[in-house]
């Protein structure tokens, strides 16, 4: 699911970008990522427990709905898909959890420059 997240927003800036615009979000595509995995153990170590969400795909008896030739509606039993999410704390060594954060954040200055370097180098490649 997590994944799915991720790839949602590329999909949706890659139809519509300029090919400038989709180099730069591709080559800022690992900072985000880490940026997110900095604001997940943040708010670990903030709340003091970890959030566990599973999604659970259930079906469901429900009443459907059909509109005839006739303009008439006509309603029938059948089965309908759901979707539900769940979250739950989840115990977590609050100090293993601060070290975790200051691993993140250490990698980080190093990934920023490579990341403006490659944007740079986007910029470069296609030029407006």
């Amino acid at each position: 699911m997590r994944c799915v997240l991720y790839i949602m927003p590329l999909l949706a800036v890659a139809a519509c970008a300029t090919p400038r615009e989709s180099c730069i979000y591709t080559a800022q595509d690992q900072l985000r990522v880490l940026d997110g995995r900095i604001a997940t153990a943040q708010g670990n170590v903030d709340r003091g427990f970890a959030v566990f969400t599973a999604t659970d795909t259930r079906t469901i008896e429900a009443t459907c709905t059909d509109r005839l030739p006739d303009g008439q509606l006509e309603e029938y039993d059948c089965d309908r898909t759901e979707t539900f999410t769940t979250s739950s704390p989840v115990a977590i060594d609050v100090g293993e959890e601060r070290r975790k954060l200051k691993r993140l954040r250490d990698q980080r200055p190093a990934l920023q420059a490579a990341t403006d370097t490659a944007v740079r180098q986007c910029i470069a490649i296609h030029p407006e």
